[in-house]
């Protein structure tokens, strides 16, 4: 991965998860990943809502680097 995988676009997460970034903002929140492993998020991402393993591992580090 590259070392700035998690600047990525609306556009990018929308064609590779159906969902922009608000949405998964929204979901990490409402799971609680701020007080959470990462892994935990990852998990919670690809089983809960189907999202592959490279763009939740994205989401996790992007939602981390917002705070």
């Amino acid at each position: 991965m590259r070392a700035d995988y998690w600047n990525v676009t609306d556009e990018q997460v929308v064609e590779k998860t159906g969902h922009p970034l608000a949405h998964w903002k929204s979901v990490l929140d409402a799971f609680g990943a701020s007080s959470k492993k990462s892994n935990e998020s990852v998990e919670h991402l690809q089983n809960e809502h189907g999202v592959p393993r490279y763009w939740a591992r994205t989401l996790v580090t992007w939602r981390q680097k917002q705070d």
